[in-house]
């Protein structure tokens, strides 16, 4: 097997001759403020007390929340985008405890456990003004987190980062200063959009690697939503408006796109990287025209899947402007 690496700046694409590539698919790391101290609203005086819609119901705000602890990476990414550093933050799904892309930013942040198991105790113990979390994740203690302080849930964690990013700024009281943020990034989609052109008619397949199975990401995924903002196109077998499928090696042939970029969810042990290697050594990967063509890359799993924010999205939209080699 022979491999030849592409390499576009900090994304690390690997073309695979012959025998490999491997695609992937799933789901299940401004100066911030010092931790604890919080920010105000910049864009003018604060609401002396609001009420939030989400997920589990309304919950009143009293004031604009100074100390906030936050259950969801992705809901991390959000509030360090709005200049909200959290003093509690659930540790990143890969990382020690958190992304290297974020790290620099939560120097000072209490660890409070996973997404999926935060510790109640330690959340206590901050005496946060606000927590945020998410229902798809954690909805049986949310009675045990609002009898600790107010708390707000986004629904769910698939692709539609967006919703959750405005639901977060809403509850900590900067919604003027989310709007901006989503407009910079929808600005930087356009431009993208603009400059690319008729590139963007390549199909593109989307596959990641997890331990124990093989994934083929559709619309409703991180990257997924992403490219159907910019207009990328996608193989008529993944153009769904779904999750993701768990696949055999049957299923490779559904992996077939003009471009194929795949990501690998390697925590540590492993395991990942053991079923990457095996399926980019099948014969019907390597069968491939995508392969084939050395159209197949391999790409960051933390900014393409993983991290889920806004800060991924940014440095997805980094990875595609050296993809199809256009100036930012």
């Amino acid at each position: 097997m022979v491999h030849h690496k592409k390499r576009l700046g900090s994304l690390v694409l690997t073309a695979v001759i012959g025998a490999a590539v491997a695609l992937a698919g799933c789901s299940d790391k401004k100066a911030p403020d010092l931790a604890g101290t919080g920010s105000a609203p910049s864009g003018g005086a604060a609401l002396a007390g609001y009420t939030v819609k989400h997920a589990m119901g309304e919950t009143p705000i009293p004031d604009t929340p100074k100390k906030v602890v936050i259950l969801t990476n992705e809901g991390t990414e959000a509030l360090l985008a709005l200049g909200v550093k959290p003093v509690g933050a659930v540790k990143s799904w890969v990382g020690e405890p958190w992304y290297d892309h974020i790290k620099s930013e939560m120097e000072g942040v209490k660890n409070v456990g996973t997404e999926s198991q935060p510790n109640i105790e330690e959340i206590a113990a901050l005496k946060p003004d606000l927590i945020i979390g998410n229902k798809m994740r954690i909805e049986k203690i949310y009675d045990q987190l609002s009898k600790i302080a107010p708390t707000v849930y986004s629904t769910d964690l698939r692709g539609s980062w967006k919703n959750n990013f405005m639901l977060y700024a809403e509850a900590v009281n900067k919604k003027a200063e989310g709007e901006k943020v989503i407009a910079d990034f929808d600005k930087r989609v356009e431009d993208l959009k603009k400059k690319a052109g008729d590139k963007l008619k390549q199909q593109v397949s989307l596959v990641r690697f997890m331990p124990a199975t093989a994934r083929i990401y559709y619309n409703d995924t991180f990257a997924g939503i992403i490219f159907k903002q910019i207009g990328i196109a996608r193989p008529e077998k993944q153009n769904k408006e779904t999750f993701a499928d768990d696949v055999t090696k049957e299923r490779i042939p559904d992996m077939e796109g003009d471009v194929l970029f795949y990501f690998t969810y390697e925590t540590g042990d492993g395991k990942a990287s053991k079923m990457e290697e095996e399926w980019i050594k099948d014969p019907l990967w390597n069968n491939l025209n995508v392969v084939k063509n050395k159209k197949a890359f391999k790409v960051s799993d933390t900014i393409w899947n993983t991290a889920g924010g806004v800060k991924a999205a940014n440095l997805l939209l980094d990875d595609l402007y050296k993809f199809y080699e256009v100036q930012k």
